[in-house]
């Protein structure tokens, strides 16, 4: 109960938070505007339009979980709230949980109205939308949950433009991680290899979560993948939900 009190004050505070409707205002902005790009390649306009708007809530709902997550914590030490949280029966981790969990809630919705919007806009313009786009919009979902149990981390070890600046920077590394892997010829022999490798493992791949291509062009999706990629997902956000707890549980407040 303690840890759902948390998460529904940290709920209200997102909801009214003006950032999240800016991002919102600018994420309709590109899935209406998908039309008009799609106009470029004949024949094409659905499947883009389909590519465009599962993107729109990807970008939009990473920058919503940056931009609110690593404020979380770091708002509630800067105004000294904190202490009259922590100084009631709670648990420090519960708060931590709390947190994340109420922008999750946050971000369930913007999801949904995005992808709702989305759909309906590609059916109104005469496309059809199967199952694969949903899918393809749960597994955004999952990698926002990701984005935002790093940004709680981040939340609790820094500032919120540093932490902002971390966690957009690992976003972007988190998509392209295969060329760690997919070395040039002379690297293969070097020592930076086994660091590079190294890196491939700890850093998230986030490409994993991706199948905006199989939804926009409608073709099937393997349940068992998204089940794979799903629990892949929760695994790093219980790691990093870990850490964060341990940090907030050292860290001098």
């Amino acid at each position: 109960m303690r840890i759902l009190a948390v998460a529904q004050n940290t709920f209200r505070e997102a909801i009214r938070d003006k950032v999240l409707y800016v991002l919102l205002f600018f994420a309709a902005a590109a899935i209406l505007g998908s039309k008009a790009i799609g106009w470029v390649s004949i024949g094409q306009d659905i499947k883009i339009m389909k590519d465009i708007s599962l993107a729109a809530v990807l970008v939009f709902g990473v920058l919503i979980a940056i931009f609110v997550g690593t404020n979380l914590v770091y708002k509630e030490i800067d105004k000294r709230t904190l202490y009259t949280i922590i100084s009631r029966p709670m648990r420090r981790y519960e708060f931590i949980l709390g947190k994340y969990f109420g922008l999750a809630f946050v971000l369930a919705l913007v999801t949904f109205i995005m992808t709702a919007a989305g759909a309906l806009y590609v059916v109104v313009l005469g496309g059809t939308v199967t199952l694969a786009y949903f899918l393809a919009a749960l597994l955004i979902y999952w990698e926002l949950l990701v984005i935002t149990a790093f940004a709680v981390l981040l939340s609790v070890l820094t500032s919120p433009i540093l932490g902002a600046l971390i966690v957009f920077s690992v976003f972007l590394f988190g998509h392209a991680t295969n060329i760690l892997v997919d070395l040039p010829q002379q690297l293969e022999s070097s020592a930076a290899r086994h660091m590079l490798h190294a890196v491939y493992y700890i850093v998230p791949n986030l490409s994993n979560f991706n199948i905006r291509a199989e939804a926009a062009n409608a073709m099937d999706v393997s349940l068992s993948y998204v089940a794979w990629a799903m629990t892949y997902g929760a695994i790093y956000t219980a790691l990093l939900l870990f850490l964060a707890a341990l940090a907030f549980e050292e860290k001098d407040v």
